[in-house]
């Protein structure tokens, strides 16, 4: 299935991520760490866009930037590539570093701007990697602080969101990290399984200036459980007796995942799908934590609902 095109517009805020082929090191030492962010700064000179956080881990990387008039394709195509060539000279090896498909989650500026920023920066938190943002090096947490003076984030502009005081801009930004009880992804993202984020208002009007390009949202509910069930018994061949059933093979558990995501992307919770399904609750949440490797499953389903709506 040909994959389609991302939507791309000037001023969009993007969460962008890319892992290391197959989860391998992309960063080895210090130098590399180094070198990919004078990459980055390079590209931010030339493509002109705004860098409000980025994380360099060990096999993948975050960015939060807001393009103007380059593309974000363009700029990370420039970005992987030099760093690609870069690594491969370093450390004689060929092929692709990068994991096939950047991740790129078009955001809310508006609404998740501050949480991003926050969700991004405590990942090494979470990864219990340090045990405090400050103690990771690679982040641009250090730039919000007054400690990295290298002008490649545009901290100003957020910090000013705090306070017009750098000073107490700074101390109210240091709180709003201190307050890091239970953030995770389901604090940022309603939905991992959608790459628009924000309310429908928003989704709509990114779908406009976008001219119909690209993914189409999960608007909320849009969809009924009967029908997205009835998506994967066309797609799998599983009746809905047999995702509500008792059944454990492959194609009924599967459809049952599949089910699962794309209701959740659509808005339901997971009581509502549990009960569809007539399964515990807790048995939806372990769906929500397989998805990995399912994107085509899902977006053959969402277009087989599309086209019978459309007949």
């Amino acid at each position: 299935m040909a994959r389609r095109p991302r939507i791309e517009y000037e001023g969009a805020l993007y969460h962008v991520i890319t892992r290391g082929n197959q989860r391998q090191r992309i960063f080895k030492v210090r130098n590399d760490f180094t070198k990919y962010l004078g990459i980055l700064a390079h590209y931010k000179a030339r493509y002109d866009f705004w860098v409000y956080a980025y994380l360099l881990m060990n096999n993948h990387v975050h960015l939060l930037v807001e393009t103007q008039k380059s593309p974000l394709s363009k700029i990370l195509q420039g970005i992987n590539q030099r760093y690609t060539m870069y690594f491969n000279w370093r450390y004689r090896t060929i092929g692709h570093l990068f994991q096939g498909r950047y991740k790129a989650f078009i955001c809310d500026k508006d609404e998740y701007l501050l949480s991003l920023i926050k969700y991004i920066h405590l990942n090494p938190v979470r990864a219990k990697i340090s045990k405090t943002p400050e103690e990771y090096r690679w982040s641009s947490h250090h730039s919000y602080v007054g400690r990295d003076g290298e002008g490649l984030v545009d901290a100003d502009h957020v910090l000013g969101m705090f306070s017009e005081n750098k000073r107490k801009a700074r101390d109210l930004y240091r709180a709003h990290m201190g307050d890091s009880r239970g953030l995770g992804k389901e604090d940022v993202y309603p939905s991992m399984s959608q790459n628009i984020v924000g309310s429908d208002e928003f989704i709509e009007r990114v779908m406009e200036r976008s001219r119909g390009v690209g993914t189409k949202p999960m608007g909320r509910k849009h969809y009924s459980l009967l029908e997205i069930a009835g998506g994967v018994k066309r797609r799998f061949g599983t009746t809905i007796e047999q995702l509500r059933g008792e059944g454990k093979t492959e194609w009924v558990s599967l459809g049952r995942k599949i089910l699962t995501l794309i209701a959740e992307g659509y808005g339901y919770k997971r009581k509502e799908i549990a009960e569809f399904m007539g399964k515990d609750p807790a048995v939806v949440t372990r769906y929500l934590k397989e998805k990995e490797g399912l994107s085509e499953e899902i977006e053959s389903i969402i277009n087989v609902l599309s086209e019978k709506r459309k007949a």
